[in-house]
């Protein structure tokens, strides 16, 4: 029996963030263990702009690079590769559960971007599961506890910075292929960070680790790409609450390699997180259906 589009799309999804949460988790390893953030993103960003080349450029040709908006394809870029070599530093020193949960409130924020920027009306349902979410990343980081350092507060500005990119991705999707917008993210993330390496340059790392490079390199393009499928099968709204499920695969992907399990309240945290953010993609979608359904038709 074949399966429905929607069902491939989603079991795409939710391989995409088995993909992530094992690049995370790589990550963590690789960076604490003395390894230049900057070679880790260099590597990252070229893999990704090397793979997504080989793959796209012979079946579409130069027309893969035609964008009519090219500013925002390099802003994106740059947006991406500042919230990746800030979440490789914040990953020093934080367990890779609670990082992505605290990281995938980006969605979530997006609701209070709506009213302040887009000057959107927003339901009070969609209120309470912003601050539900917000009160998740309260429990996870816990200001004022014993072990508290303020430097856990960092993936908070991550989350904003993330959800600018969520918005510029939202508008790209209107405008150019999702190729040509994966294409061009790994290739302004390569320049810049080719132009950072040089000024941090370290003695040769052992080949052990330039493996593991190469493999977040393939965690990282891979789950890119199985994204890209996924949309292609599969309305945005229903996949958007499958990719909370990265939070489970960082949590046993960390806990796993070197992390202790996280305490009760931080399983409290990330399960409060991901459920406020599954269920606000699934607010959105009904909202949109109604508002769609009551719109006069031409």
């Amino acid at each position: 029996m074949k399966m429905q589009p929607i069902y491939v799309g989603i079991a795409l999804a939710i391989a995409a963030t088995a993909c992530f949460g094992v690049f995370d988790t790589t990550t963590k390893y690789v960076v604490t263990h003395g390894t230049s953030l900057t070679l880790a993103l260099w590597v990252r960003y070229t893999f990704q702009s090397l793979t997504t080349t080989a793959v796209i450029l012979p079946q579409q040709g130069l027309a893969i690079f035609r964008t009519r908006a090219l500013h925002l394809q390099i802003l994106r870029g740059l947006l991406l590769v500042s919230i990746s070599l800030f979440s490789m530093y914040t990953l020093t020193f934080m367990p890779v559960g609670e990082f992505t949960a605290i990281m995938m409130m980006a969605p979530l924020l997006i609701t209070l971007f709506a009213v302040l920027v887009l000057k959107e009306s927003v339901s009070l349902v969609r209120w309470l599961l912003l601050a539900g979410g917000f009160a998740g990343t309260l429990l996870i980081i816990r200001p004022g506890a014993g072990d508290f350092q303020w430097m856990v507060a960092l993936p908070l500005s991550l989350v904003v910075a993330n959800a600018w990119f969520q918005v510029i991705t939202s508008r790209l999707a209107r405008l150019d292929a999702p190729a040509t917008t994966h294409l061009y993210t790994g290739l302004v993330g390569a320049v810049v960070a080719s132009i950072l390496l040089p000024f941090t340059w370290q003695a040769s790392p052992h080949w052990t680790t330039w493996l593991l490079l190469i493999f977040m390199g393939l965690c990282s393009s891979g789950g890119h790409f199985l994204l890209i499928l996924a949309y292609g099968r599969a309305a945005a709204a229903a996949i958007t609450p499958y990719l909370y499920g990265q939070i489970l695969f960082a949590m046993a992907g960390g806990w796993l390699v070197f992390d202790p399990a996280p305490d009760q309240w931080a399983l409290a945290g990330m399960a409060l997180v991901g459920l406020c953010g599954a269920t606000t993609a699934w607010v959105v979608t009904r909202e949109n259906r109604v508002m769609g359904a009551a719109s006069p038709k031409g």
